[in-house]
């Protein structure tokens, strides 16, 4: 067993990445992130990290940091929150078209406007499609142990993608938790060191990173991007496995929590995992047989798996923590709909929208997200295919 420590999700992502020691970190504070950087700017004034610390001028500027220290042959972090990703989403997407395997703590926060500062997926959720794996965590053990494999997924040969590792603003970044840290030295063996096979500094080999690139090869880069992706889910099984060896905590695409005799399945991400399972052991005191599916990896969306457990359920409904607007429902219903799609069996499936701008979830609101799916397979009638859940009256 490791050291056993108390600390909150903004602390937890320092400390790992002090373990981690990457050789550059950029970034600029937003909150709910800014307690991630200001501890690690404590590390590197106390001399406990060799990192060189770039305290720039924007999140697009940090980006473009790490951009520039990845091509030429370093380890490169950064943290953002929000409106801080979307300040960099020009470079975000320039960061996985040139596969620089940069690791990025994003602690969810609701886009403005209305200003909030609080907590949903839209951030992660609207950078989806930016080309970065995503992982979504739900408590501060999760965290770290995703930050460290994050880091082995993204630069693995096969892969050569950037990562981000998401935890839910203020509900997971300031509450303390419990968690078990591995030593200093097991962290970094199993990290390893970075090692760019084409660096800007090669002086002897001297090559570009982004150049024009129109409509002779831009094609043929996107593909290379979508098979690099295709190879991620396999990846990250092996990292998994490895990790399992060094901590004794096992890590897949996705969690299952009490689905192979479930009759209701909900489907959701982040700190709201937690309040499910506890709404589930309460539901199963009743007799009513509810499940959860919990999506850790978002990005590559493990279709085949989610169809395999999901098709055993009489009725399914995705949580959503954030909105797509003008699309039939949120980011992960509309992903959970398709794969079930050319299933043989149409599963009803519905979706609530729920907790924007940090609005709470109750374990009494989850219960009746499960007594309506009961309704559904009894009738077999869907009502309401999207709603909200927890709106004001």
């Amino acid at each position: 067993m490791g050291r056993i420590v108390g600390l909150t999700g903004d602390e937890t992502a320092a400390e790992v990445m002090r373990q981690i020691n990457p050789d550059v970190l950029a970034a600029y504070p937003i909150t709910p992130q800014t307690e991630t950087v200001q501890r690690f700017s404590e590390f590197v004034a106390d001399g406990k990290v060799s990192t060189e610390m770039v305290r720039v001028e924007s999140e697009q500027s940090a980006m473009s940091a790490c951009i520039g220290a990845a091509a030429a042959g370093a380890r490169a972090m950064t943290a953002t929150s929000a409106n801080g990703l979307a300040l960099m989403w020009e470079i975000v997407y320039i960061a996985a078209s040139c596969r620089l395997p940069i690791a990025m703590v994003v602690v969810n926060r609701a886009l403005s406007g209305p200003i909030n500062i609080h907590c949903d997926h839209s951030d992660s959720m609207g950078a989806r499609d930016s080309g970065w794996i995503q992982i979504y965590s739900e408590n501060c053990q999760e965290i770290y142990d995703n930050l460290i494999q994050a880091v082995r997924i993204g630069e693995n040969r096969e892969v050569l993608l950037p990562v981000m590792v998401t935890f839910d603003g203020f509900i997971i970044s300031h509450c303390t938790e419990r968690l078990e840290l591995l030593e200093d030295k097991k962290v970094r063996d199993f990290v390893g060191e970075y090692k760019n096979s084409y660096p800007l500094l090669n002086v002897d080999n001297p090559i570009t990173y982004g150049p024009l690139d129109l409509f002779d090869y831009y094609f043929e880069h996107k593909r290379q991007q979508i098979e690099a992706m295709e190879k991620v889910p396999q990846v990250i099984q092996r990292v998994g496995e490895e990790f399992e060896k060094l901590s004794g905590r096992t890590y897949s695409l996705m969690e299952e929590y009490k689905t192979e005799d479930a009759d209701f399945i909900l489907v959701a991400a982040g700190s709201t995992a937690g309040t499910v399972k506890t709404a589930i052991e309460e539901l199963r005191e009743e007799g009513i047989k509810a499940g959860l599916l919990k999506i850790r990896v978002f990005r590559p969306f493990p279709v085949a798996k989610i169809c395999q457990v999901l098709k055993k359920a009489k009725a399914v409904a995705v949580l959503d923590r954030s909105a797509s607007f003008g699309a039939q429902g949120g980011p992960i219903f509309l992903e959970v709909r398709s794969a079930l799609f050319g299933e043989e069996r149409k599963l009803p499936v519905i979706n609530y929208i729920y907790g924007l701008g940090g609005r709470d979830i109750s374990i009494e609101q989850i219960k009746g997200v499960y007594r309506n799916l009961q309704k559904i397979a009894d009738t077999g009638k869907v009502k309401k295919l999207v709603d909200c859940i927890g709106l004001r009256e």
